[in-house]
């Protein structure tokens, strides 16, 4: 049955934490956590979801829950899976929620190294586009142009001047057995990927949007609606690979304005049209792509 807000548990899993308002991560890993009940046993690295969910003598998570190295999410998540295996207990799901630094960046050693021994476990990157929780320094996922603390915007340099990188495709040419992309913004979508995750065997990973509206430069109501812009606008796309097969679970019938979706955020209020003009080919070229290479 597909999860729903009607049908989606009502146990709270990851409450009483100190999260920024309108945080797209903590909405993650609220809701994931809804998906996969109460024997889920979740790590989670240094990061924003650890310095808010962690705050001693408060533990904000009603399931087993460990604070993991920066850069061992996932190979903490293998000791877990193997030493609960060997003692004979099987109604458990292991799952990571890491940010994008400690996904794209710190932690993707241990993770190629859990998908190359297909360790079954579900990873949650929760990508917020920035190391958010200590000053919003720019990240292998930061896009082009962002401003971050790192990569201010001056005369000559416009902010961020890499690409971001692409997780989801380098995590696939592992032959991953399930890999997917999300969004806060379409939530329903989000919740059946973890879903369908869970019944897969081996490593599986998720790439979920959670806009930050401190590092991004919006309001704190505004974090859904940005989320589901950025898919709408073409600058991320929902996606699955599977079996060897890409495929993408939700298209927009026309893309909206790139423009209007960067002019909203504080993070690219420097960039030029000529910039935006970039970020509009890039896009268009990525699309171009997708409709080629995954119809």
């Amino acid at each position: 049955m597909a999860i729903t807000a009607k049908t989606l548990c009502k146990d709270e899993f990851f409450y009483g934490h100190k999260a920024c308002a309108g945080c797209g991560g903590s909405l993650a890993v609220r809701n994931a956590l809804k998906v996969l009940g109460k024997n889920a046993v979740a790590v989670l690295p240094a990061g924003c979801m650890s310095a808010v969910g962690f705050n001693f003598p408060q533990l904000c998570f009603a399931n087993n829950a460990i604070i993991s190295t920066f850069a061992g999410t996932a190979s903490m998540l293998t000791g877990i899976e193997a030493g609960l295996r060997r003692r004979g207990i099987t109604d458990f799901t292991a799952v990571g929620f890491a940010g994008d630094g400690g996904t794209a960046d710190i932690g993707i050693q241990a993770l190629s190294g859990a998908i190359d021994r297909n360790d079954n476990m579900i990873y949650i990157c929760y990508d917020n586009e920035a190391y958010m929780n200590t000053g919003i320094q720019k990240s292998g996922l930061t896009p082009f142009g962002a401003k971050t603390t790192t990569t201010p915007a001056g005369e000559n340099i416009r902010g961020n001047i890499r690409p971001k990188k692409n997780m989801f495709e380098i995590v696939a040419a592992h032959d991953i057995p399930y890999a997917a992309t999300a969004t806060v913004g379409y939530m329903t979508d989000f919740l059946n990927k973890v879903e369908k995750a869970s019944k897969i065997k081996g490593t599986k990973y998720i790439h979920v949007i959670a806009p930050c509206p401190t590092g991004w430069g919006i309001p704190v109501s505004d974090t859904v609606e940005i989320a589901k812009e950025i898919v709408d606008c073409g600058l991320w796309y929902l996606a699955e690979y599977e079996k060897g097969v890409y495929h993408i679970t939700y298209q927009p019938k026309e893309l909206t304005s790139v423009s209007d979706y960067i002019r909203k955020q504080g993070r690219f209020r420097h960039l030029t049209d000529a910039d935006i003009e970039m970020i509009i080919n890039s896009r268009n070229q990525k699309w171009e792509k997708i409709r080629k290479e995954w119809a």
